[in-house]
């Protein structure tokens, strides 16, 4: 007899050798990287096409910012082994970019004329800017 249950693609296992990274509190950390996606391309977007020239280092940054939030967020939708990899070590190198640039701006503000996703630690989003690679290390080690 034919089984007439539907499954959506949430219900769906994910493909053979990959491990889903979004299950439980990894939904939460795709969320919160998918705001932020939101958050850093529009503000590094409209900087950039309309105000470069005022300043070009803290708006490439803010950029920067934002293909990392990208990458991670489509790592860690995508699953499996190589992704988790991949997101851990954008993740570290998100911190990193927000310890230097929060630390760069605290010591030579006047190199920032407009702040960045990450200036201050990412005091102007909350500081998720500074928590979130944490998390995301932690979760991604986890499903090791």
């Amino acid at each position: 007899m034919p089984d007439d249950t539907k499954t959506t693609t949430a219900d769906a296992p994910a493909a053979p050798g990959r491990k889903r990274l979004v299950s439980g509190p990894g939904l939460l950390l795709v969320w919160l990287y998918g705001v932020m996606v939101v958050g850093a391309v529009s503000r590094s977007a409209y900087q950039i096409s309309t105000e470069f020239d005022r300043a070009p280092l803290a708006y490439a940054l803010s950029g920067a910012a934002a293909l990392a939030y990208a990458f991670i967020t489509y790592s860690l939708v995508r699953g499996g082994e190589k992704a988790r990899k991949a997101a851990l070590v954008c993740c570290a190198a998100e911190l990193a970019g927000v310890l230097a640039v929060g630390t760069w701006t605290l010591v030579r503000p006047e190199s920032f004329p407009d702040a960045t996703v990450w200036s201050d630690f990412g005091m102007g989003y909350l500081f998720i800017p500074v928590v979130l690679p944490v998390t995301g290390m932690i979760w991604l080690r986890s499903k090791r």
